[in-house]
């Protein structure tokens, strides 16, 4: 073959791959990534100082701010959306949301914003007991903000956890960070774990700072089939009790499962492992995009 050949057919490749990977950059959005890149720093800071994980300040500050976007966050600084209350002495703007013309807080710069909203969340008492939680339980954070009334979108939870996935920020949680890998030995020592079996599928259960590194080694996978047969990317973290399958997934549900009702907290590759189904295919049987958020309430097929 000679080298006009091979460069034509190296073209003909890149012109139908190239397609793919562009939609592929196109699943994530510019503005976020920008406002990601730019303020990472302040919430590690602060999971540091007040407890906060850095996941939740990131995800809450692109959701209520429209990554900056918004009209409150440009003219007054306020990336979290706190409204005035009977305790705020500072400036203040006005603007339409559950009703017209509400009162909130304006700062002169947006680090100001992100230093009220950690004294928001750490000295109201209804937010107390999200501090008792393990820092890398975004999901439990998630669910207790929405259930503490933080905002009254009902997939408010939904929407900060599949942000969080999605843009991988659970990575600047501090708590995965510096975490030592095990000592690899010639001598693989002999594995405690329990494994299960449900839907058809054997699986384990996390434990306490686990993660798919610890589990392929104690069980000798490859980290990335493990990572493939629970739909998810290098370095997602790992809570106890979650379930982590051995083996590919179904393409739709056992019998006598064949819907799901959405409950509050949970995104739709929770779902996915709850079943044992693709996580693709869980999109593709109702007919969904990956920019779909479950709400609480809303009904899934899943066979």
């Amino acid at each position: 073959m000679n080298f006009t050949t091979q460069l034509y057919r190296f073209l003909i490749l890149l012109f139908f791959l190239f397609p793919s990977i562009q939609a592929e950059a196109q699943r994530k959005n510019a503005s976020y990534v920008k406002y990601i890149d730019k303020y990472n720093a302040i919430a590690v800071n602060h999971q540091s100082k007040y407890g906060i994980p850095a996941s939740i300040t990131l995800a809450q500050g692109i959701l209520e701010s429209g990554a900056g976007q918004s009209e409150l966050a440009r003219k007054s600084n306020n990336h979290f959306g706190i409204k005035c209350h009977n305790d705020w002495n500072g400036s203040r703007a006005y603007h339409d949301d559950d009703l017209r013309g509400e009162c909130f807080r304006k700062y002169k710069r947006v680090e100001e914003s992100y230093e009220d909203h950690a004294l928001f969340l750490t000295g109201r008492s209804r937010y107390a007991h999200l501090f008792s939680l393990n820092p890398k339980d975004y999901k439990g954070w998630a669910r207790g903000l929405q259930k503490s009334g933080y905002a009254t979108d009902r997939a408010y939870a939904n929407k900060l956890i599949k942000m969080i996935e999605d843009y991988e920020l659970y990575q600047f949680d501090s708590a995965k960070r510096g975490k030592t890998q095990k000592k690899k030995t010639e001598t693989r020592p002999i594995s405690k774990r329990n494994i299960y079996k449900t839907h058809g599928l054997i699986y384990i259960y996390a434990g306490e700072s686990d993660s798919f590194e610890d589990i392929a080694y104690d069980l000798g996978f490859k980290v990335k089939d493990l990572q493939k047969y629970n739909d998810v990317p290098a370095g997602f973290p790992l809570q106890k009790g979650d379930v982590i399958y051995l083996q590919k997934k179904k393409k739709k549900a056992d019998k006598p499962y064949y819907d799901h009702v959405v409950q509050i907290g949970e995104s739709m590759h929770s779902i996915s492992q709850k079943y044992g189904m693709r996580l693709k295919n869980l999109y593709k049987l109702n007919k969904k995009d990956d920019e779909y958020v479950p709400e609480e309430g809303d009904v899934l097929k899943l066979r």
